[in-house]
C-alpha cells in the first residue's frame, strides 16, 4: 500500500482532521477561548483571550475564571450561569469582566460543558468577545430614541409619521388628543384636504423630497364647529435593515406631518377683520348719511328756489312800475343768495373715497358681513342659510362693495323683522356663471310690490316711512356702486315668499 492510499479514509468512515489543525484553528480564532477543569480553573487560553483580558498564558493558567469577574455583575446572573452548566447545558449571556489593568469591559460569553464517556462534566469550554463598544452604540441609539420620543411627546403641536401607504407609524400625545377630539384618524382627513389643496405639487414633493410648510386646512367635525390647522410636511427616507437589502439597498419613504391647531388664531383674525370692516363701514355710513342729508336738503330747497325763479321771470314780463321793479329786484337778490347757499351746501358734500381696484373674495366678504350681523340675527330669531360656491376673485373696490352688500342684508333683515308671526329666514348664496359671479339674498319678509321694483332705486323713494329715519337713498347708492363696477341688480319674489335680490358682477 502506497502513501497516498494510506491517507485516504476508509469508505463509509467520517473524515478525520489532525489534532494539530484543531489547535491551530483555536490558536488563530478571533474569539477569546479558554478551557477550564470542572472547577473553573483555567487550563488553556488562546492568544485572543490574552489580548482581551491582558493576562499572558503564564499569568492566567491555573487561576480560576472568577479572576475576571467584577462586582457590578449581579449575583443572580452567576447563580443562573452555574445552574445551567451544572445541568450540562450551554449558557450564553453578558458579564461585566475586569482586565488585568483593572479596566472593565462587557463580555458576551458562551460556556459549554464538556461531558466525558462516564457522563460527567470534565471540562468547560468558554468563548467570549468584547462587546463594550457595540453595547455603547446600542445604548446611545436607545438614549437618542428615548430623547427624541420625549421631545416629540412634549412638543406643543401634533406630530405624526406616516408610511408609504399613509398609515400611522409614530405619533405623539398631542396627536392622540386630536384623535379623541375629532373622533376619527386626523391624518387621513387632513391629508385628503392637503391632496386637494396641493394637487400635483403633493406628488411632486413626494418624488423630489420637497416638503410643504404652513398649509392651512379647515375641518368641520360632528359638532359642526370649524377647526383650522396649519400643516407642514417633510419627506424622510429610511434604508431597509433586513438581510435581503444588505447588498441591494431598499429605501422606504415616510411623511413627517406637523399639525398645529390655529383655530383660536383664525377666530382672532376673523374678529379683527370683522371689527376693521365694522369701523370702515361705520365711517362710510357716516359719510353716506351726511351726503344723503345734504342731497336731501338741496333737493328740498331747490323746489322753492325754482318757484322764486319762476316768479322773477313772471314779474320781468309785466309792464314796468316801481313796485314791480322793486319786488323783482328783491326776489332776484333772494334767489341769488339762495343759489349761493345751495352751492355752499354742494361744496360741503363729502366726496366718495378714492379706493383702488383690487381682487375681491366675495365669499369671504359676505361671510364677514354675516358675522357682523350675528348679534342682530340672533336677537331677531332669524335663521341664516349660507350656501357659498367656489368663486373666482372679482376686481372691485372692496369698501364700496361691502357697503353695497351690507345695505342689501340690512334691508332683508328689516323686512324679516317687519313680517311678524311669519317665517324668519335669510338665505345667502353665491354661484359662478360663464362671465360673471352671482350673489343672491333672499328674505322671508313681505316682499316688494312689482310696481315698486324700479322706483325703489330712485333717489328719496322709501317704503319705510319717515319715522324709520330713511330718506330713500340706500338702493339708489347700491345701484351707483354696481354701475361703477359694471354690475346689475334685480329684485323679484323669492320662491318661498319674500324678496330676492340678485346681484351680478363681471369676472373680466
Amino acid at each position: 500500500m502506497n502513501e497516498s492510499s494510506r491517507s485516504q479514509p476508509e469508505e463509509g468512515a467520517e473524515p478525520s482532521i489532525p489534532l494539530e489543525i484543531f489547535r491551530e484553528v483555536v490558536e488563530q480564532a478571533a474569539l477569546a477561548i479558554s478551557i477550564t477543569d470542572a472547577h473553573a480553573h483555567i487550563l488553556y487560553c488562546n492568544p485572543a483571550f490574552q489580548r482581551v483580558t491582558g493576562y499572558s498564558t503564564a499569568e492566567i493558567v491555573g487561576r480560576n475564571e472568577s479572576v475576571l469577574s467584577y462586582k457590578v455583575t449581579p449575583k443572580l446572573v452567576y447563580e443562573s450561569l452555574w445552574a445551567q452548566i451544572l445541568r450540562q447545558r450551554a449558557w450564553n449571556g453578558l458579564l461585566v469582566n475586569r482586565r488585568k489593568d483593572g479596566s472593565r469591559y462587557l463580555a458576551e460569553l458562551t460556556i459549554t460543558p464538556v461531558v466525558g464517556d462516564s457522563g460527567k462534566t470534565s471540562h468547560y469550554l468558554g468563548m467570549h468577545r468584547d462587546v463594550t463598544e457595540v453595547h455603547r452604540l446600542e445604548r446611545q441609539v436607545q438614549n437618542q430614541k428615548a430623547m427624541i420620543e420625549s421631545v416629540v411627546d412634549a412638543a406643543p403641536v401634533a406630530i405624526v409619521m406616516l408610511d408609504e401607504r399613509e398609515r400611522v407609524v409614530l405619533d405623539n400625545q398631542e396627536y392622540k388628543k386630536l384623535i379623541g377630539e375629532l373622533g376619527q384618524e386626523p391624518a387621513a382627513t387632513l391629508l385628503g384636504a392637503l391632496h386637494a389643496d396641493l394637487g400635483e405639487e403633493f406628488e411632486q414633493g413626494r418624488l423630489t423630497g420637497r416638503g410643504f410648510t404652513g398649509r392651512e386646512v379647515r375641518h368641520v367635525g360632528r359638532s359642526r364647529k370649524a377647526r383650522w390647522f396649519a400643516c407642514s410636511g417633510s419627506w424622510i427616507e429610511e434604508q431597509d435593515g433586513s438581510a435581503d437589502a444588505f447588498y441591494e439597498p431598499v429605501r422606504h419613504q415616510y411623511l413627517l406631518l406637523v399639525i398645529q391647531d390655529i383655530t383660536a388664531l383664525k377666530e382672532q383674525q376673523e374678529a379683527i377683520r370683522v371689527n376693521a370692516l365694522r369701523a370702515v363701514l361705520a365711517e362710510q355710513e357716516r359719510i353716506q348719511a351726511l351726503r344723503e342729508t345734504l342731497f336731501g336738503a338741496i333737493y328740498q330747497l331747490q323746489a322753492p328756489f325754482n318757484m322764486l325763479a319762476a316768479a322773477v321771470r313772471m314779474l320781468e314780463r309785466q309792464p314796468g312800475g316801481s313796485v314791480a321793479d322793486s319786488l323783482s329786484a328783491s326776489l332776484a337778490e333772494a334767489l341769488d343768495k339762495g343759489n349761493a347757499t345751495l352751492d355752499t351746501l354742494r361744496a360741503c358734500i363729502p366726496s366718495q373715497s378714492d379706493e383702488n381696484i383690487t381682487p375681491v373674495d366675495l365669499n369671504a366678504m359676505l361671510k364677514d358681513l354675516l358675522r357682523l350681523f350675528t348679534p342682530r340675527l340672533l336677537a331677531d330669531g332669524i335663521t341664516v342659510e349660507w350656501q357659498p360656491a367656489g368663486l373666482p376673485l372679482v376686481s372691485g373696490r372692496p369698501t364700496r362693495l361691502a357697503t353695497l352688500f351690507k345695505a342689501l342684508l340690512e334691508n332683508a333683515i328689516e323686512a324679516i323683522h317687519d313680517n311678524r308671526g311669519g317665517r324668519r329666514e335669510l338665505k345667502v348664496s353665491t354661484a359662478t356663471k360663464p362671465d360673471w359671479v352671482e350673489v343672491v339674498i333672499e328674505d322671508s319678509g313681505p316682499g316688494i310690490p312689482e310696481e315698486w321694483r324700479y322706483k325703489v332705486f330712485e333717489p328719496f323713494f322709501t317704503t319705510k316711512g319717515a319715522d324709520r329715519q330713511h330718506i330713500g337713498m340706500g338702493l339708489c347708492s347700491a345701484q351707483d356702486v354696481l354701475t361703477s363696477h359694471g354690475g346689475l341688480i334685480e329684485l323679484a319674489d323669492a320662491p318661498a315668499g319674500g324678496c330676492r335680490a340678485r346681484v351680478q358682477l363681471p369676472t373680466t
